[in-house]
């Protein structure tokens, strides 16, 4: 059963709230956000206005095309620990190991 099935459920009242939450597989503290959010804005409340946002911590285009091609050109031999500490001393790209 689809999300938007088993909240139609519990605001058509075939289902409670919690049973709600149950199926969907979320905590009832949760569902019961949800359920206010559907009181106060309708169905349009229950979207999650976070997609399509690009993330805050994102890497530049730029500097993850420079990170390839040198990888490519440069350091094709190099392991990911000895090529992330080549990045920080050789050429100050601070990026995290596991970007």
């Amino acid at each position: 059963m689809k999300v938007q099935e088993v909240i139609l459920r519990a605001i058509g009242k075939k289902i409670t709230w919690w049973q709600a939450a149950e199926i969907i597989g979320i905590s009832d503290r949760q569902m019961r956000r949800w359920h206010r959010r559907y009181e106060k804005w309708g169905y349009d409340g229950l979207w999650d206005r976070r997609r399509g946002s690009p993330s805050p911590r994102r890497v530049p285009l730029e500097t993850a095309q420079q990170v390839l091609r040198l990888y490519a050109e440069k350091y094709f031999d190099f392991n990911a620990c000895h090529f992330h500490e080549k990045l920080r001393e050789q050429h100050g790209i601070q990026l995290s190991y596991t970007w």
